[in-house]
């Protein structure tokens, strides 16, 4: 029942995806408002997906890569629709429906391989450690989001020729906002989440291992959220700087994501 639940999430979220579509070439009002609602009973069939997973193990299983990504993609999700509380505009609806799309296909796809070889770090440290690093994961996508979004208005007003598909955007100062508090909202998120993740790992092999792959990118990636905000706060870094430099902190994030592939620690099996 939990794979069905998710299923019919992939339904739901496919109705943002064709909004994000159809977006590239006209701007629809109607369908922005029916993706709207179509993601919000993706995310309850998506929690009761999740909820039941947890009954039937009797656990919370966020071990596996089926939970794990789908519950990136809720987050995703409930980020995006905090901002649109906010806002009132669906404009990063146009990144982030086909992400939340895609990575809750893949969760649907059936049930994967274990995320970590070692039985040990099943913990409540290890659901902290994930929830946390992914509600990061989650802020970061959003302003990655917005960051493009800011980009293109940008180049769009300053051609004086505005593309139908953007005239619906909200102001530049509004699209930057959305970024920057997404970024506020992270980063004390992301270095909980890197905290319990320390804690795992001395738990389960009695060190850090900071020449791991992983463990060093994750820290590099810490590092360059940092300055990010460091920037924006001491330098008033603003606009098109900020754009950039939210879209770095999101590559940073993926290379991160990517050395689960060469660690030894924290590791896919294939």
């Amino acid at each position: 029942m939990p794979l069905l639940w998710l299923r019919v999430s992939v339904g739901c979220y496919a109705v943002g995806l064709t909004y994000a579509l159809v977006a590239l070439t006209r701007s629809s009002e109607l369908l922005g408002r029916i993706a709207l609602h179509a993601a919000y009973l993706g995310m309850i069939f998506q929690f009761v997906s999740l909820s039941e997973a947890v009954e039937s193990s009797g656990q919370l299983t966020l071990a596996s890569i089926h939970n794990s990504v789908s519950l990136l993609a809720f987050i995703i999700m409930a980020f995006f629709m905090l901002a649109y509380a906010i806002y009132r505009t669906t404009s990063p609806g146009i990144i982030v429906f086909p992400a939340v799309f895609l990575l809750t296909f893949l969760a649907a796809t059936g049930q994967q391989p274990i995320l970590f070889t070692s039985t040990g770090v099943r913990t409540s440290w290890l659901f902290l450690h994930i929830a946390l690093i992914f509600t990061g994961y989650a802020a970061l996508i959003l302003s990655f989001g917005a960051s493009l979004l800011y980009l293109v208005q940008e180049r769009s007003l300053k051609a004086k020729k505005p593309a139908d598909i953007f005239s619906r955007l909200p102001a530049l100062e509004t699209i930057d906002e959305i970024g920057y508090r997404s970024l506020l909202v992270g980063f004390p998120f992301m270095t909980l989440g890197l905290i319990a993740g320390i804690v795992v790992a001395e738990t389960t092999y009695g060190r850090v291992k900071f020449l791991d792959p992983k463990v060093t990118l994750s820290v590099l990636m810490w590092a360059v959220y940092m300055i990010m905000l460091y920037m924006r706060w001491n330098s008033g870094w603003r606009g098109r700087r900020a754009a950039f430099l939210a879209a770095s902190t999101f590559a940073a994030a993926i290379i991160a994501w990517a050395a689960n592939y060469f660690s030894s620690i924290h590791k896919f099996i294939s």
